[in-house]
């Protein structure tokens, strides 16, 4: 499982370097292969799969009809944007560029583990999501019993 959020240098090649108290966490997890595909839900971020978690993924995602119009988007965005990159020997990976100008990261980002996953936040996109408070009406009936 994946937990926490680093900063993160984004070098001149396009590259990050893997935290080191993720390494073999990512090594394990996905045999040393990453997905980087779009964060279809809020902009700003890239979702970051291990191999094994994104074939899962992908393959519900295929499964949806693809006659409704928010499944093709999803499919666009997860499936259709999906490129598998691999650690190097000092553990970075490179971010495709496309990726990268399409969510605005820069030279900083913010890697956040999320369970199964990791998300790659542009630093300003991040700010702006940690910012953000919660309130009364946002709390639907799933997450009033939740003990924070």
């Amino acid at each position: 499982m994946f937990q926490g959020e680093t900063a993160i240098t984004i070098d001149d090649k396009g590259r990050l370097a893997i935290p080191t108290s993720y390494r073999d966490l990512v090594a394990g997890a996905g045999g040393n292969r990453l997905v980087v595909t779009y964060n279809p839900f809020e902009s700003g971020s890239l979702y970051l799969y291990p191999q094994a978690v994104w074939e899962r993924v992908r393959d519900q995602v295929n499964a949806l009809p693809r006659t409704r119009s928010v499944n093709r988007q999803l499919q666009l965005k997860l499936v259709g944007a999906a490129t598998f990159v691999e650690p190097d020997a000092n553990g970075r990976i490179g971010i495709p560029a496309s990726h990268r100008n399409a969510v605005g990261i820069e030279k900083k980002a913010v890697l956040v583990g999320m369970g199964e996953k990791f998300e790659l936040w542009s630093e300003q996109a991040h700010l702006a999501q940690i910012r953000q408070t919660l309130g009364d009406a946002d709390l639907g009936d799933d997450l009033v019993d939740l003990q924070l």
